[in-house]
C-alpha cells in the first residue's frame, strides 16, 4: 500500500496540519511540531497535543504515516562547541516534541562541516548527537534525509548516511529518508530504467532497505550531479514523470509515508491524485 501526502502547513497549531492533509485528499503527511526558522518555541499545550492526536484519529492518520521534519538551523555536525550544543540541545527538544505527540519519526538533515573539520569528523559528530538524542528521549526513530551535497552540507553519499548508521547504538531508532530531487542532484540517476535499478541497489548495498523510512517526492530543477537542491512540480524538472511512476509500481517504497515537497502548494491535490493514478502501472 501506497501512502501520499505533502508536508502541510501547521499554522495555528500542530493540530491543524492533519486537517490540512486531509483537505487535499492525503494518506501520508509531514509537518513541522515548531517554526522551522527559529530555535526555540513555547512548549506544546496538553489541549494542543490531544487536538492534533484526535485529529490524527478522525481522519486516518496513524503514526506509521506522518514525517516530521525537524528546524533547518539545525546543524547536528557543526564543527564549533557552541554551534554544536545549541544543534543538540534544539534537536533533542523537537523529539521531545514528536514524543508528546505520539509520533514515530524526526527527519532531519544531517549537517554541514562548514569546512573547518573533515567530513569523517562531522559525520561522527553527527552520529554522536544522534546517540545523545536516542538517550534522552523514548520511542522516535532519528529518520537521516539525504541531502544534494550544496555548499558544505553532507549526507549526498549512501556511503555517508551508512557511516552515520554505524556509529549510531541503537540501530532500531535510526532510518533513512531519501529525496528524490536530492538524489538526482547528488549524482545518482534515476531517470534511466538502468539508472533507477543501479541507483537503488548501490543504496541497499551500502544502507539497506531494512533502514528507508520515508520518501520525498520532488522534481529537480537542476541537473543530473549539479549538487544544487532546487524542487520543482512532479514532471516539470529533470527528472521528469518516468521516475515516480517506476516508485509508484515499485513495492519496496509500500507502507512508508511519501512525501511532497514540491514549490506550489496549489496543486498538491493534483500531484496526489497523479501519483495514486500511477500505482500499479509503472
Amino acid at each position: 500500500m501506497k501512502y501520499i501526502g505533502a508536508h502541510v502547513s501547521a499554522a495555528g497549531g500542530v493540530a491543524n496540519a492533519p486537517l490540512n492533509a486531509r483537505a487535499i485528499d492525503a494518506t501520508a503527511f509531514a509537518l513541522f511540531t515548531k517554526n522551522q526558522r527559529q530555535w526555540t518555541a513555547k512548549p506544546l499545550s496538553e489541549t494542543a497535543i490531544r487536538a492534533f492526536k484526535e485529529n490524527c484519529r478522525a481522519a486516518g492518520y496513524p503514526p506509521d504515516r506522518i514525517l516530521p521534519h525537524d528546524s533547518y538551523l539545525i546543524n547536528l555536525g557543526h564543527p564549533e562547541r557552541l554551534g554544536l550544543e545549541k544543534s543538540r540541545a534544539a534537536f533533542i527538544d523537537e523529539m521531545r516534541r514528536c514524543e508528546q505527540l505520539g509520533l514515530m519519526y524526526l527527519n532531519f538533515h544531517p549537517g554541514s562541516h562548514l569546512n573547518k573539520i573533515s567530513a569523517t569528523d562531522c559525520l561522527a559528530r553527527i552520529a554522536e548527537s544522534i546517540n545523545l538524542a536516542l538517550d534522552a528521549t523514548c520511542g522516535v526513530t532519528a529518520v537521516i534525509e539525504n541531502t544534494a551535497g550544496q555548499g558544505t552540507n553532507l549526507g549526498h553519499r549512501f556511503e555517508h548516511l551508512a557511516a552515520i548508521i554505524d556509529k549510531v547504538a541503537d540501530k532500531s531508532r535510526v532510518g533513512v529518508c531519501l529525496d528524490t530531487c536530492h538524489t538526482f542532484s547528488a549524482g545518482y540517476d534515476l531517470v534511466t530504467r538502468e539508472g533507477y535499478a543501479e541507483t537503488l541497489a548501490r543504496f541497499d548495498a551500502e544502507v539497506g532497505f531494512a533502514y528507508l523510512r520515508g520518501l520525498h517526492l520532488n522534481d529537480g530543477k537542476k541537473a543530473l550531479g549539479s549538487r544544487v537542491d532546487r524542487h520543482a512540480s512532479l514532471g516539470e524538472g529533470a527528472l521528469g514523470l518516468a521516475v515516480f511512476r517506476r516508485i509508484m509500481a515499485d513495492p519496496r517504497f509500500d507502507g512508508i509515508p511519501l512525501i511532497l515537497e514540491t514549490p506550489d502548494q496549489s496543486r498538491w491535490a493534483e500531484e496526489i491524485r497523479l501519483l495514486k493514478g500511477m500505482i500499479g502501472n509503472g
